[in-house]
């Protein structure tokens, strides 16, 4: 079964094929998704990466936690669910 991984602290310069080919040693990358900021298009800092199944992603995080990408030391553990939080009106309305 496939697993997502979350990668923190990448750098701005770290393209998504870049890091395919970094966590691809590891095993089957599935799927790269860079978060970008959805105002000014600039990345954020951070991607999932699906790697094709447990071990494999357990192997990923051995190989790439901590370790120097772009000159920036890599936070890798498996991706917990995104919490849902409640939507705030953002048009300054009252209900």
């Amino acid at each position: 079964m496939e697993t997502k991984l979350y990668v923190g602290n990448l750098s701005y310069d770290t393209t998504e094929e870049s890091l395919r080919t970094a966590f691809a040693q590891s095993g089957t990358v599935v799927s790269v998704d860079m978060i970008k900021d959805r105002d000014t298009g600039r990345m954020k800092g951070f991607a999932f990466v699906t790697m094709g199944n447990q071990e494999e992603a357990e192997r990923a995080i051995k190989a790439m936690n901590e370790k120097t990408l772009d000159n920036r030391e890599l936070r890798v553990n498996i991706a917990r669910p995104r919490e849902e939080t409640p939507r705030r009106n953002t048009y300054g309305g009252r209900r």
